[in-house]
Protein backbone atom coordinates (compact mmCIF):
# COMPACT_ATOMS: atom_id res chain seq x y z
CA UNK A 1 0.00 0.00 0.00
CA UNK A 2 1.44 3.35 -1.09
CA UNK A 3 1.74 6.17 1.43
CA UNK A 4 3.00 8.84 -0.94
CA UNK A 5 0.95 9.63 -4.07
CA UNK A 6 4.05 9.33 -6.28
CA UNK A 7 4.21 5.62 -5.37
CA UNK A 8 0.51 4.98 -5.89
CA UNK A 9 -0.88 2.98 -8.79
CA UNK A 10 -3.81 5.41 -8.81
CA UNK A 11 -2.16 8.80 -8.28
CA UNK A 12 1.34 7.99 -9.48
CA UNK A 13 0.68 8.92 -13.12
CA UNK A 14 -0.33 12.43 -12.03
CA UNK A 15 2.56 13.12 -9.67
CA UNK A 16 5.34 11.33 -11.51
CA UNK A 17 6.19 9.21 -14.53
CA UNK A 18 6.58 5.47 -14.84
CA UNK A 19 10.15 5.71 -16.12
CA UNK A 20 11.34 8.05 -13.35
CA UNK A 21 9.60 6.00 -10.65
CA UNK A 22 11.24 2.87 -12.03
CA UNK A 23 14.62 4.61 -12.06
CA UNK A 24 14.32 5.46 -8.36
CA UNK A 25 12.62 2.20 -7.44
CA UNK A 26 14.03 -0.21 -4.90
CA UNK A 27 14.95 -2.80 -7.54
CA UNK A 28 16.81 -0.29 -9.69
CA UNK A 29 18.69 1.06 -6.69
CA UNK A 30 19.73 -2.44 -5.68
CA UNK A 31 20.81 -3.26 -9.23
CA UNK A 32 22.93 -0.12 -9.44
CA UNK A 33 24.54 -0.99 -6.12
CA UNK A 34 25.34 -4.40 -7.55
CA UNK A 35 26.75 -2.72 -10.65
CA UNK A 36 29.09 -0.73 -8.43
CA UNK A 37 30.22 -3.82 -6.52
CA UNK A 38 30.83 -5.68 -9.80
CA UNK A 39 32.76 -2.73 -11.21
CA UNK A 40 34.84 -2.63 -8.03
CA UNK A 41 35.80 -6.28 -8.52
CA UNK A 42 36.80 -5.61 -12.11
CA UNK A 43 38.76 -2.50 -11.10
CA UNK A 44 40.66 -4.44 -8.44
CA UNK A 45 41.33 -7.20 -10.94
CA UNK A 46 42.88 -4.61 -13.27
CA UNK A 47 45.19 -3.54 -10.44
CA UNK A 48 46.00 -7.14 -9.52
CA UNK A 49 44.23 -7.32 -6.16
CA UNK A 50 41.50 -9.73 -7.35
CA UNK A 51 41.86 -12.71 -9.71
CA UNK A 52 40.23 -11.92 -13.07
CA UNK A 53 38.11 -15.07 -12.96
CA UNK A 54 36.73 -13.90 -9.61
CA UNK A 55 35.80 -10.54 -11.11
CA UNK A 56 33.98 -12.37 -13.91
CA UNK A 57 32.04 -14.46 -11.39
CA UNK A 58 31.05 -11.40 -9.36
CA UNK A 59 29.93 -9.54 -12.47
CA UNK A 60 27.85 -12.51 -13.66
CA UNK A 61 26.23 -12.89 -10.24
CA UNK A 62 25.50 -9.18 -9.78
CA UNK A 63 21.87 -9.35 -10.83
CA UNK A 64 19.03 -8.21 -8.61
CA UNK A 65 17.09 -11.38 -9.36
CA UNK A 66 19.85 -13.31 -7.56
CA UNK A 67 19.15 -11.47 -4.30
CA UNK A 68 16.79 -12.66 -1.60
CA UNK A 69 14.98 -9.40 -1.00
CA UNK A 70 13.42 -10.70 2.21
CA UNK A 71 16.90 -11.23 3.61
CA UNK A 72 17.96 -7.72 2.67
CA UNK A 73 14.81 -6.29 4.23
CA UNK A 74 15.40 -8.26 7.44
CA UNK A 75 19.01 -7.12 7.64
CA UNK A 76 18.05 -3.54 6.82
CA UNK A 77 15.71 -3.52 9.79
CA UNK A 78 18.49 -4.82 12.02
CA UNK A 79 21.58 -3.06 10.63
CA UNK A 80 20.07 0.13 9.29
CA UNK A 81 21.72 -0.09 5.85
CA UNK A 82 21.15 -2.43 2.89
CA UNK A 83 24.75 -2.86 1.77
CA UNK A 84 25.77 -5.33 4.47
CA UNK A 85 23.12 -7.81 3.34
CA UNK A 86 23.59 -6.99 -0.34
CA UNK A 87 27.28 -7.90 -0.15
CA UNK A 88 26.43 -11.11 1.67
CA UNK A 89 23.77 -12.01 -0.92
CA UNK A 90 26.12 -11.20 -3.79
CA UNK A 91 28.75 -13.44 -2.23
CA UNK A 92 26.21 -16.23 -1.90
CA UNK A 93 25.29 -15.89 -5.59
CA UNK A 94 28.92 -15.65 -6.76
CA UNK A 95 30.19 -18.49 -4.59
CA UNK A 96 32.35 -18.73 -1.45
CA UNK A 97 35.65 -18.17 -3.25
CA UNK A 98 34.40 -14.96 -4.90
CA UNK A 99 32.75 -13.78 -1.68
CA UNK A 100 36.20 -13.29 -0.10
CA UNK A 101 37.00 -10.52 -2.59
CA UNK A 102 33.74 -8.55 -2.71
CA UNK A 103 33.58 -5.01 -1.29
CA UNK A 104 37.33 -4.68 -0.64
CA UNK A 105 38.26 -1.25 0.73
CA UNK A 106 34.72 0.06 0.38
CA UNK A 107 32.23 1.29 2.91
CA UNK A 108 28.45 1.33 2.76
CA UNK A 109 28.27 4.97 1.75
CA UNK A 110 30.65 4.42 -1.16
CA UNK A 111 28.22 1.97 -2.71
CA UNK A 112 25.07 3.95 -1.94
CA UNK A 113 26.46 7.27 -3.10
CA UNK A 114 27.96 5.95 -6.30
CA UNK A 115 24.73 4.12 -7.12
CA UNK A 116 22.90 7.38 -6.49
CA UNK A 117 25.20 9.21 -8.91
CA UNK A 118 24.38 6.59 -11.55
CA UNK A 119 20.68 7.18 -10.89
CA UNK A 120 21.10 10.95 -11.20
CA UNK A 121 22.92 10.53 -14.48
CA UNK A 122 20.07 8.52 -15.94
CA UNK A 123 17.51 10.85 -14.40
CA UNK A 124 19.21 13.88 -15.95
CA UNK A 125 18.75 12.34 -19.39
CA UNK A 126 15.00 12.04 -18.82
CA UNK A 127 14.72 15.55 -17.40
CA UNK A 128 16.74 17.02 -20.26
CA UNK A 129 14.61 15.29 -22.88
CA UNK A 130 11.42 16.83 -21.53
CA UNK A 131 12.97 20.26 -20.98
CA UNK A 132 13.98 20.29 -24.63
CA UNK A 133 10.58 19.07 -25.83
CA UNK A 134 8.73 21.75 -23.84
CA UNK A 135 11.09 24.47 -25.04
CA UNK A 136 10.54 23.46 -28.66
CA UNK A 137 6.77 23.21 -28.27
CA UNK A 138 6.57 26.66 -26.69
CA UNK A 139 8.88 28.07 -29.36
CA UNK A 140 6.56 26.71 -32.04
CA UNK A 141 3.62 28.43 -30.35
CA UNK A 142 5.63 31.62 -30.06
CA UNK A 143 6.34 31.60 -33.78
CA UNK A 144 2.76 30.79 -34.72
CA UNK A 145 1.31 33.57 -32.57
CA UNK A 146 4.22 36.00 -32.92
CA UNK A 147 1.97 38.91 -33.91
CA UNK A 148 -1.33 37.87 -32.30
CA UNK A 149 -2.31 40.67 -29.89
CA UNK A 150 -3.67 39.93 -26.45
CA UNK A 151 -3.98 41.76 -23.15
CA UNK A 152 -0.84 41.96 -21.11
CA UNK A 153 -1.75 41.85 -17.44
CA UNK A 154 -0.03 43.28 -14.38
CA UNK A 155 -1.41 42.84 -10.86
CA UNK A 156 -4.09 40.66 -12.54
CA UNK A 157 -5.44 43.68 -14.45
CA UNK A 158 -5.17 44.58 -18.12
CA UNK A 159 -2.08 46.73 -18.62
CA UNK A 160 -0.92 47.10 -22.24
CA UNK A 161 -1.17 44.87 -25.30
CA UNK A 162 1.38 42.13 -25.83
CA UNK A 163 1.41 39.27 -28.30
CA UNK A 164 0.53 35.73 -27.34
CA UNK A 165 3.74 34.77 -29.08
CA UNK A 166 5.69 36.86 -26.60
CA UNK A 167 3.88 35.19 -23.70
CA UNK A 168 4.84 31.77 -25.05
CA UNK A 169 8.41 32.93 -25.61
CA UNK A 170 8.66 34.19 -22.04
CA UNK A 171 7.40 30.83 -20.80
CA UNK A 172 10.07 29.15 -22.92
CA UNK A 173 12.94 31.49 -22.07
CA UNK A 174 14.23 29.74 -18.89
CA UNK A 175 14.42 26.30 -20.49
CA UNK A 176 17.68 26.79 -22.41
CA UNK A 177 19.23 27.96 -19.14
CA UNK A 178 17.82 24.96 -17.28
CA UNK A 179 19.32 22.64 -19.88
CA UNK A 180 22.67 24.39 -19.52
CA UNK A 181 22.44 24.16 -15.72
CA UNK A 182 21.53 20.48 -15.95
CA UNK A 183 24.51 19.69 -18.17
CA UNK A 184 26.83 21.61 -15.87
CA UNK A 185 25.39 20.09 -12.70
CA UNK A 186 25.75 16.59 -14.12
CA UNK A 187 29.35 17.25 -15.10
CA UNK A 188 30.09 18.26 -11.51
CA UNK A 189 28.08 15.46 -9.87
CA UNK A 190 29.10 12.53 -12.10
CA UNK A 191 32.03 11.54 -9.91
CA UNK A 192 32.95 8.40 -8.08
CA UNK A 193 32.53 7.97 -4.36
CA UNK A 194 35.15 5.56 -3.04
CA UNK A 195 36.96 6.34 0.17
CA UNK A 196 36.41 3.53 2.65
CA UNK A 197 35.64 4.02 6.30
CA UNK A 198 36.83 7.61 6.70
CA UNK A 199 37.94 8.61 3.23
CA UNK A 200 41.51 7.27 3.27
CA UNK A 201 41.31 3.89 1.44
CA UNK A 202 43.83 2.72 4.01
CA UNK A 203 43.01 -1.02 3.61
CA UNK A 204 44.30 -0.87 0.02
CA UNK A 205 47.66 0.59 1.00
CA UNK A 206 49.54 2.07 -1.94
CA UNK A 207 46.94 0.71 -4.40
CA UNK A 208 44.10 2.95 -3.22
CA UNK A 209 44.28 5.62 -5.91
CA UNK A 210 44.92 3.07 -8.66
CA UNK A 211 41.80 1.11 -7.69
CA UNK A 212 39.77 4.31 -7.45
CA UNK A 213 40.91 5.40 -10.92
CA UNK A 214 40.11 2.00 -12.40
CA UNK A 215 36.70 1.98 -10.70
CA UNK A 216 35.90 5.44 -12.05
CA UNK A 217 36.79 4.25 -15.54
CA UNK A 218 34.66 1.12 -15.18
CA UNK A 219 31.63 3.26 -14.31
CA UNK A 220 32.50 6.11 -16.70
CA UNK A 221 32.62 8.56 -13.80
CA UNK A 222 35.10 11.27 -12.96
CA UNK A 223 37.59 10.57 -10.17
CA UNK A 224 37.33 13.41 -7.62
CA UNK A 225 40.36 14.87 -5.91
CA UNK A 226 39.19 13.23 -2.68
CA UNK A 227 36.16 11.27 -1.41
CA UNK A 228 33.12 13.46 -0.78
CA UNK A 229 31.35 11.53 1.97
CA UNK A 230 30.46 14.70 3.89
CA UNK A 231 30.68 17.25 1.07
CA UNK A 232 27.24 17.24 -0.53
CA UNK A 233 27.15 20.38 -2.66
CA UNK A 234 26.72 18.55 -5.97
CA UNK A 235 23.68 16.67 -4.70
CA UNK A 236 22.18 19.81 -3.19
CA UNK A 237 22.80 21.54 -6.51
CA UNK A 238 20.70 18.92 -8.28
CA UNK A 239 17.90 19.39 -5.78
CA UNK A 240 18.06 23.16 -6.20
CA UNK A 241 17.95 22.71 -9.97
CA UNK A 242 14.81 20.59 -9.65
CA UNK A 243 13.40 23.49 -7.63
CA UNK A 244 14.28 26.00 -10.36
CA UNK A 245 12.73 23.81 -13.04
CA UNK A 246 9.63 23.32 -10.91
CA UNK A 247 9.38 27.08 -10.43
CA UNK A 248 9.42 27.72 -14.18
CA UNK A 249 6.84 25.00 -14.73
CA UNK A 250 4.73 26.46 -11.92
CA UNK A 251 4.76 29.92 -13.52
CA UNK A 252 3.62 28.37 -16.82
CA UNK A 253 0.90 26.36 -15.09
CA UNK A 254 -0.31 29.33 -13.04
CA UNK A 255 -0.69 31.43 -16.18
CA UNK A 256 -2.56 28.64 -17.95
CA UNK A 257 -4.90 28.31 -14.96
CA UNK A 258 -5.65 32.05 -15.03
CA UNK A 259 -6.10 32.13 -18.81
CA UNK A 260 -8.56 29.23 -18.59
CA UNK A 261 -10.94 31.12 -16.29
CA UNK A 262 -14.36 31.45 -17.93
CA UNK A 263 -14.14 35.23 -17.79
CA UNK A 264 -10.84 35.09 -19.73
CA UNK A 265 -11.02 31.83 -21.71
CA UNK A 266 -8.10 32.61 -24.00
CA UNK A 267 -6.44 29.19 -23.87
CA UNK A 268 -7.35 25.72 -22.68
CA UNK A 269 -5.46 22.60 -21.76
CA UNK A 270 -5.70 19.71 -24.24
CA UNK A 271 -9.08 18.11 -23.82
CA UNK A 272 -10.45 14.62 -24.05
CA UNK A 273 -13.85 13.48 -22.90
CA UNK A 274 -14.09 13.51 -19.12
CA UNK A 275 -10.73 15.19 -18.50
CA UNK A 276 -10.91 17.89 -15.85
CA UNK A 277 -14.61 17.31 -15.31
CA UNK A 278 -16.48 17.69 -12.04
CA UNK A 279 -18.45 15.00 -10.22
CA UNK A 280 -21.37 17.45 -9.83
CA UNK A 281 -20.98 20.14 -12.51
CA UNK A 282 -21.14 18.68 -16.03
CA UNK A 283 -19.95 21.91 -17.68
CA UNK A 284 -16.57 22.05 -15.91
CA UNK A 285 -13.24 21.74 -17.71
CA UNK A 286 -10.80 22.25 -14.89
CA UNK A 287 -7.08 22.97 -15.53
CA UNK A 288 -6.21 19.60 -14.07
CA UNK A 289 -2.70 19.26 -15.49
CA UNK A 290 -1.77 22.75 -14.32
CA UNK A 291 -3.07 21.99 -10.85
CA UNK A 292 -0.80 18.96 -10.52
CA UNK A 293 2.16 20.97 -11.81
CA UNK A 294 1.53 23.60 -9.14
CA UNK A 295 1.21 20.97 -6.42
CA UNK A 296 4.43 19.29 -7.52
CA UNK A 297 6.29 22.61 -7.70
CA UNK A 298 5.40 23.49 -4.12
CA UNK A 299 6.50 20.05 -2.91
CA UNK A 300 9.81 20.20 -4.79
CA UNK A 301 10.51 23.64 -3.33
CA UNK A 302 10.00 22.24 0.15
CA UNK A 303 12.39 19.36 -0.57
CA UNK A 304 15.15 21.75 -1.65
CA UNK A 305 15.35 22.92 1.95
CA UNK A 306 15.87 19.35 3.15
CA UNK A 307 18.79 18.89 0.77
CA UNK A 308 20.37 22.20 1.73
CA UNK A 309 20.04 21.25 5.38
CA UNK A 310 21.69 17.90 4.68
CA UNK A 311 24.86 19.71 3.61
CA UNK A 312 25.70 20.42 7.24
CA UNK A 313 27.38 17.12 8.14
CA UNK A 314 29.57 16.17 11.04
CA UNK A 315 33.20 15.05 10.84
CA UNK A 316 33.95 12.22 8.38
CA UNK A 317 30.51 10.56 8.34
CA UNK A 318 27.18 12.23 9.00
CA UNK A 319 24.96 11.16 11.86
CA UNK A 320 21.58 11.89 10.30
CA UNK A 321 21.83 14.53 7.54
CA UNK A 322 23.05 12.00 4.97
CA UNK A 323 20.07 9.75 5.61
CA UNK A 324 17.64 12.62 5.04
CA UNK A 325 18.79 12.91 1.42
CA UNK A 326 17.02 9.65 0.65
CA UNK A 327 13.76 11.31 1.69
CA UNK A 328 14.24 14.30 -0.57
CA UNK A 329 16.32 13.76 -3.70
CA UNK A 330 14.46 10.83 -5.33
CA UNK A 331 11.10 12.44 -4.63
CA UNK A 332 12.22 15.76 -6.09
CA UNK A 333 13.26 14.00 -9.30
CA UNK A 334 10.01 12.05 -9.56
CA UNK A 335 7.85 15.11 -8.87
CA UNK A 336 9.83 17.23 -11.33
CA UNK A 337 9.47 14.51 -13.97
CA UNK A 338 5.73 14.38 -13.38
CA UNK A 339 5.42 18.15 -13.66
CA UNK A 340 7.49 18.12 -16.85
CA UNK A 341 5.27 15.44 -18.36
CA UNK A 342 2.13 17.44 -17.55
CA UNK A 343 3.68 20.64 -18.90
CA UNK A 344 4.82 18.92 -22.07
CA UNK A 345 1.30 17.68 -22.71
CA UNK A 346 -0.06 21.20 -22.27
CA UNK A 347 2.58 22.84 -24.46
CA UNK A 348 2.20 20.30 -27.26
CA UNK A 349 -1.60 20.34 -27.28
CA UNK A 350 -2.63 23.81 -26.07
CA UNK A 351 -5.89 25.18 -27.46
CA UNK A 352 -5.57 28.88 -28.30
CA UNK A 353 -8.55 31.19 -28.89
CA UNK A 354 -7.07 34.22 -30.62
CA UNK A 355 -10.52 35.65 -31.32
CA UNK A 356 -11.27 35.65 -27.61
CA UNK A 357 -7.97 37.43 -27.04
CA UNK A 358 -9.08 40.18 -29.43
CA UNK A 359 -12.47 40.48 -27.74
CA UNK A 360 -10.85 40.72 -24.31
CA UNK A 361 -8.66 43.55 -25.57
CA UNK A 362 -11.78 45.64 -26.18
CA UNK A 363 -13.69 44.48 -23.12
CA UNK A 364 -12.32 47.31 -20.98
CA UNK A 365 -13.59 50.12 -23.19
CA UNK A 366 -10.16 50.45 -24.78
CA UNK A 367 -8.51 51.63 -21.56
CA UNK A 368 -5.66 49.20 -22.20
CA UNK A 369 -4.45 51.67 -24.86
CA UNK A 370 -4.00 54.56 -22.41
CA UNK A 371 -0.22 54.25 -22.37
CA UNK A 372 -0.12 54.29 -26.18
CA UNK A 373 -2.19 57.48 -26.32
CA UNK A 374 -0.02 59.14 -23.67
CA UNK A 375 3.07 58.18 -25.64
CA UNK A 376 1.51 59.69 -28.75
CA UNK A 377 0.91 62.98 -26.96
CA UNK A 378 4.29 63.14 -25.23
CA UNK A 379 6.14 64.53 -28.22
CA UNK A 380 3.81 67.53 -28.36
CA UNK A 381 3.21 68.39 -24.68
CA UNK A 382 5.70 66.35 -22.61
CA UNK A 383 5.31 63.14 -20.62
CA UNK A 384 3.76 64.59 -17.42
CA UNK A 385 1.12 66.67 -19.20
CA UNK A 386 0.26 63.80 -21.56
CA UNK A 387 -0.10 61.41 -18.64
CA UNK A 388 -2.45 63.81 -16.82
CA UNK A 389 -4.68 64.42 -19.86
CA UNK A 390 -5.02 60.71 -20.61
CA UNK A 391 -5.64 59.89 -16.92
CA UNK A 392 -8.57 62.34 -16.90
CA UNK A 393 -9.88 60.86 -20.14
CA UNK A 394 -9.73 57.35 -18.65
CA UNK A 395 -11.63 58.53 -15.57
CA UNK A 396 -14.37 60.01 -17.78
CA UNK A 397 -14.57 56.82 -19.84
CA UNK A 398 -15.03 54.76 -16.68
CA UNK A 399 -17.61 57.15 -15.21
CA UNK A 400 -19.68 57.46 -18.39
CA UNK A 401 -19.26 53.87 -19.60
CA UNK A 402 -17.92 55.18 -22.90
CA UNK A 403 -14.94 53.91 -24.84
CA UNK A 404 -11.62 55.66 -24.42
CA UNK A 405 -11.59 56.37 -28.13
CA UNK A 406 -14.91 58.24 -28.00
CA UNK A 407 -13.81 60.27 -25.00
CA UNK A 408 -10.53 61.18 -26.66
CA UNK A 409 -12.23 62.26 -29.86
CA UNK A 410 -14.45 64.62 -27.82
CA UNK A 411 -11.62 65.98 -25.67
CA UNK A 412 -10.49 69.42 -26.87
CA UNK A 413 -7.11 69.12 -25.16
CA UNK A 414 -6.45 65.88 -27.03
CA UNK A 415 -7.85 67.05 -30.36
CA UNK A 416 -5.57 70.07 -30.22
CA UNK A 417 -2.69 67.70 -30.88
CA UNK A 418 -4.17 64.53 -32.41
CA UNK A 419 -6.43 64.00 -35.40
CA UNK A 420 -9.21 61.41 -35.42
CA UNK A 421 -7.07 59.21 -37.65
CA UNK A 422 -4.14 59.48 -35.24
CA UNK A 423 -6.40 58.58 -32.33
CA UNK A 424 -7.69 55.55 -34.27
CA UNK A 425 -4.11 54.42 -34.83
CA UNK A 426 -3.11 54.96 -31.20
CA UNK A 427 -6.00 52.87 -29.83
CA UNK A 428 -5.27 49.92 -32.14
CA UNK A 429 -3.72 47.15 -29.95
CA UNK A 430 -2.01 45.48 -32.92
CA UNK A 431 -0.09 48.70 -33.60
CA UNK A 432 1.34 48.87 -30.07
CA UNK A 433 3.33 45.66 -29.70
CA UNK A 434 6.70 47.39 -29.64
CA UNK A 435 9.61 44.96 -29.81
CA UNK A 436 7.50 41.92 -28.91
CA UNK A 437 8.17 40.28 -32.26
CA UNK A 438 11.90 40.85 -31.99
CA UNK A 439 11.96 39.32 -28.51
CA UNK A 440 10.08 36.29 -29.80
CA UNK A 441 12.57 35.87 -32.62
CA UNK A 442 15.52 36.02 -30.24
CA UNK A 443 14.13 33.40 -27.87
CA UNK A 444 13.01 31.12 -30.70
CA UNK A 445 16.50 31.36 -32.18
CA UNK A 446 18.08 30.47 -28.84
CA UNK A 447 15.89 27.39 -28.57
CA UNK A 448 16.64 26.39 -32.16
CA UNK A 449 20.34 26.24 -31.22
CA UNK A 450 19.68 23.66 -28.49
CA UNK A 451 20.80 20.13 -29.10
Amino acid sequence: MAILPIDSEIFGALFGTVEMRELFSERTQLQLMLDVEAALSRAQARVGLVPREIAHKVTAAARVENLRLTEIARSMHQVGYPVFALVRELGRAAGPEAARYIHLGATTQDILDTALVLQLRRGAVLIRRDLLAIARALAALAQRYRDTPMAGRTHLQQAVPISFGLKCAIWASPFPRHIQRLDQALARAAMLQYGGAAGTLAPLGADGLAVAQALAEELDLRLPDAPWHVVRDTLAEFAALMGLIAGSLGKFAFDITLLMQNEVAEVAEPYEEGRGSSSTMPQKRNPIASEYILAAARAVHALVGVMLGAMIQDHERASGPWQSEALALPESFVLAAGALAQARAIAEGLTVDSERMRRNLTAGAGLIMAEAVAAGLTGAIGRAAAHEIVAHACARAIATHCSLRDVLEQDAAVRAHLTVAEIERLVDPAAYLGSAGAFVDRIVAAIARLA
